[in-house]
């Protein structure tokens, strides 16, 4: 996995939409506290919120009168073309408010008038490229951490994000209002935001911090209320202030319920094996839940659901992988995607780095998932839940007035149970424990928030007493950690890290499937000699309990025209986190180190550009350097607004303690990777975006991909995207598998059978949105997939630690194909040493090619505040062709688009109500 951060926070204010730059401005100014009527470090601009002393019609139009009783706030700066001077755009920005809400009034001024105006209508939380916006974002606990953000364009759109945490959270729903008008001055905006979806300290007069982004798309110019410059830390340390507001007693506390019912019916394609006793070719249910939010304090919410359902959420992409290692898929469920920033755990930024990840001790697609429990043996036919039953969740987050940010999480999940079919009978079998997960978040800001301290705890408990479970799942896992993060000298530099602690307990079975997995391979021969005292660090097939450390530290310069960064991470063997978190691997200790030259000032050839030069290396805990990295990259954008990015990585010899999948340390060749990346103007009826990749190892096999994006406004209510690839690799030591053979002394009685691999992929990913109105929309995602993949040259390694191999039926031995009644090759006969003593290899074939096409429709209606309707539309279909390892586009697309398919369709309806 590659991560780079192409710009310092100085190219994030001048390359990135005001929406963004509003979340990450302050991406190097984070964390803290402070008293909620504490000054800034840097003097800010200032204004006053005015009592609501007569009605407001919200309609757009700032003509009631109440609006002519406070002073606007004006004065905006620059913050993209023309760096710190005066916008050339007015804007006023008033504020009023009664018990109940706060009202902001927006006039945004333009010299062309109507014609000047640019807008798009979309949906909600879509980012808009060729509109104006105005963007207002609250520090409400004036702490110089929290954002909380409303926006909106001259057609109605609505955006929001943050919750008054350091984390902008785009899945936050607030319920309020805004409209807007385009008239003869430009246009205006009124909007009117409840208390009750806002969190704020008790005070009855309170400051808040405030920061104003207006986007002119027409000019392309991006003005600020409270300035700060491209090579200075900003975020809402920098933000201007909101004096005079005094919240009625009964805004602080509210309690909203959305109930649901949902109604679905299915339509499955023809069964596999008509002799299936389990298959139903159409089905439907209904299911009802809730959800439930409730203040406990002004800035404590309790969040709750019961049977909650997700049918709305857009389906996983299909990928095909081939390693060790689990696929990453993102959450979307709402409930857990909203307030998640709460439940962050130290976080991880680079300037550039690849090939390792942050230490997470939280993943809620954990929380749901499919059923792991095995099946009886002797099964023929089987009938398993698709996801594991979320009975309840509910948490608590929130921020106490002393500075403690907090977030408690609790869920439980159903037990599942599964039919069998064993000789004839049926039989029910448990798959899914009843499980509890737990996971406890606590912080705590000192000095104007440049200081902060947190700690995190997990806890996964499982019941049962089903063997089979027993034998495959913990019964109890543990973790706990804490973080860090200090900033200084105007936050130009920065200290951050984190470290954990896990623990996991259970039968002998389930320990020792932890030790085999591919995050540390315990079992390895040649690992040296370690312990089990309080840290786990020696293969041992009667353990009951597996533990762990990990850790991430960064030190760094974030602004300024020369950056820095140099950082470590590490997991200790035993360090195991996946019951309730994502963590692919341990027993590794990671460096990286960056040198980045940011300008961020526009000249006559570009407006901004980012040099990075770095190195980065890798070892286990036996000492093997496992992977050394030299890389350099370019990242920049044009004065046309192109955006030019390039970078190169030079990947020496080094060790491969993952190459045998539990066997001995191997060599591994070192190999060049290249990336170019190019965007057009993206406030364009059309624009584009590439990357192109190629990489060549040392033994000369070459891969390619090429990425591409095609957006197409169709109407100013119609947006088009389209992102096909292709994808072409070719390696020489794809593993394939082990065989026990006395012989193979070299490799402790084993056999590890690689082989070249040639994979082909193409995608074509394509979304549509159609905006009707801002509250009903129209959205569809679809994706068709082809990946083949061939293996041939079947090899092995010559010895342990080296890179040298050799081929069977070319350097040694004999490889004989076994023909079906096809004419298919079946297998493979592999004599390894021809006429020596060696046991005849059989290995299945184990080329294949998959099709799939998978995608869904979602109609969106708001029919009043808080309340929607949605109609869904849920098509999958897949096809595996076993040893089918040619790539034909158009046999395979034909193929694709005519095969059966599975149909799900959802009606479901929730209603907000609230007291």
């Amino acid at each position: 996995m590659l991560r780079f951060r192409a710009s310092a926070p100085a190219l994030l204010v001048l390359a990135l939409p005001a929406s963004l730059v509003a979340q990450n401005g302050a991406a190097s100014g984070t964390p803290a506290p402070s008293h909620a009527a504490a000054d800034h470090a840097i003097p800010s601009p200032r204004v006053v919120a005015g009592r609501r002393t007569s009605a407001i019609a919200l309609d757009g139009r700032l003509d009631d009168a109440a609006w002519s009783t406070v002073q606007p706030a004006s004065g905006f700066r620059q913050a993209q073309p023309k760096i710190g001077e005066p916008a050339t755009q007015r804007t006023e920005i008033r504020l009023l408010f009664d018990d109940d809400a706060i009202y902001v009034g927006a006039r945004m001024f333009d010299d062309q008038g109507t014609a000047g105006v640019r807008t798009q209508l979309v949906r909600r939380d879509q980012e808009v490229s060729n509109s104006d916006v105005i963007e207002i974002i609250f520090d409400t606990y004036h702490n110089h951490i929290g954002r909380t953000i409303f926006s909106v364009s001259p057609s109605g759109s609505k955006q929001d994000a943050g919750q008054a945490t350091e984390f902008a959270d785009p899945s936050w729903d607030p319920v309020w209002e805004v409209k807007a008008q385009i008239d003869s001055l430009g246009w205006s905006a009124e909007f009117r935001i409840p208390f009750s979806q806002l969190r704020f300290p008790r005070d009855s007069v309170q400051a808040w911090g405030m920061q104003v982004w207006r986007t002119e798309s027409r000019l392309n110019e991006i003005s600020m209320w409270s300035y700060w410059g491209p090579d200075e830390s900003g975020g809402p340390s920098r933000f201007g202030h909101i004096d005079g507001i005094a919240p009625g007693r009964g805004a602080t506390r509210r309690l909203e319920v959305l109930p649901y019912i949902v109604g679905r019916y299915q339509r499955l394609q023809p069964a596999s094996d008509p002799g299936n006793p389990f298959y139903k070719a159409r089905d439907a249910d209904s299911r009802f839940g809730a959800d439930m939010k409730y203040l406990l304090t002004s800035n404590v919410t309790l969040d709750a659901t019961i049977n909650p359902d997700f049918g709305q959420v857009e389906v996983d992409p299909a990928v095909v992988n081939l390693s060790a290692f689990e696929t990453f898929f993102p959450e979307r469920r709402p409930f857990f995607v909203e307030g998640s920033g709460t439940f962050g755990f130290g976080g991880f930024s680079c300037y550039f780095c690849s090939n390792v990840s942050s230490l997470s001790l939280f993943y809620t697609r954990r929380i749901g998932r499919a059923p792991q429990g095995p099946m009886p043996q002797g099964t023929t036919y089987s009938d398993s839940p698709d996801a594991s039953t979320i009975l309840g969740a509910a948490k608590v987050t929130g921020r106490t007035g002393n500075g403690f940010t907090i977030g408690v999480l609790d869920a439980v999940t159903a037990r599942e149970n599964a039919t069998a079919r064993v000789g004839g009978a049926d039989l029910r079998q448990e798959v899914e424990p009843l499980t509890n997960y737990f996971v406890g978040r606590l912080k705590k800001d000192f000095n104007r928030g440049n200081l902060v301290f947190g700690g995190m705890m997990t806890s996964v408990m499982r019941s049962t007493d089903e063997p089979l479970i027993k034998a495959r799942l913990n019964s109890h896992s543990e973790a706990i950690g804490f973080d860090w993060s200090s900033r200084w000298k105007n936050r130009t530099y920065s200290f951050v890290g984190n470290m954990a602690f896990t623990n996991n307990s259970g039968d002998a079975a389930a320990i020792n499937r932890l030790q085999l997995s591919s995050a540390r391979y315990f079992q390895r021969p040649d690992r040296k000699a370690g312990g089990n005292g309080f840290l786990s660090d020696r293969y041992d097939p009667d353990a009951t309990r597996l533990r762990g450390m990990g850790g991430y530290s960064r030190l760094a310069k974030d602004a300024g025209k020369w950056l820095f960064e140099t950082a470590l991470n590490w997991r200790t063997p035993g360090f195991e986190a996946n019951d309730l978190a994502f963590n692919t691997r341990a027993d590794y200790v990671w460096m990286n180190g960056n040198l980045a030259l940011s300008l961020s000032r526009p000249t006559k050839w570009y407006r901004n550009y980012f040099l990075v030069l770095g190195n980065q290396r890798e070892y286990n805990f036996d000492g093997d350097r496992t992977d050394t990295q030299f890389h350099t990259g370019v990242f920049g954008q044009l004065l046309n607004y192109w955006q030019l990015n390039a970078f190169v990585i030079r990947r020496t010899d080094t060790y491969d303690d993952r190459a045998t999948r539990g066997g001995p340390v191997v060599g591994r060749p070192g190999n060049m990777f290249y990336s170019m990346f190019a965007a057009t103007d993206s406030r364009k009826r059309i624009n584009f975006t590439v990357n192109a990749t190629h990489s060549r190892t040392d033994e000369g096999y070459k891969s390619y991909g090429i990425f591409a994006g095609v957006n197409l406004r169709a109407a100013s209510n119609i947006s088009l995207s389209f992102q096909p690839s292709y994808n072409f690799s070719r390696g020489a030591r794809q593993y394939v598998n082990t065989f026990t053979d006395p012989d193979a002394t070299a490799f402790y009685g084993k056999r590890y059978l690689f082989a070249d691999l040639k994979q082909k992929t193409v995608g074509f990913d394509t979304r549509m949105n159609m905006t009707f109105t801002p509250t009903l929309t129209f959205e569809l995602f679809a994706q068709p997939f082809i990946s083949s993949v061939h293996y041939s040259r079947f090899k092995e390694f010559v010895a342990p630690r080296g890179q040298a191999i050799r081929v069977f039926g070319e350097d040694v031995g004999t490889v004989t194909p076994v023909l079906n009644t096809d004419g298919d090759v079946e297998s493979y006969q592999i004599d390894p040493d021809g006429a020596g003593p060696a046991a005849v290899l059989t290995q299945s074939n184990p080329d294949f090619n998959f099709r799939s096409l998978r995608g869904n429709a979602v109609l969106r209606w708001e029919y009043r505040p808080g309340s929607t309707l949605f109609l869904v539309w849920t098509r999958t279909s897949s096809h595996f062709g076993q040893f089918e390892s040619d790539f034909k586009f158009a046999r395979d697309a034909d193929a694709l688009f005519s095969a059966d398919s599975d149909n799900i369709f959802l009606v479901k309806v929730n209603f907000w109500f609230n007291r």
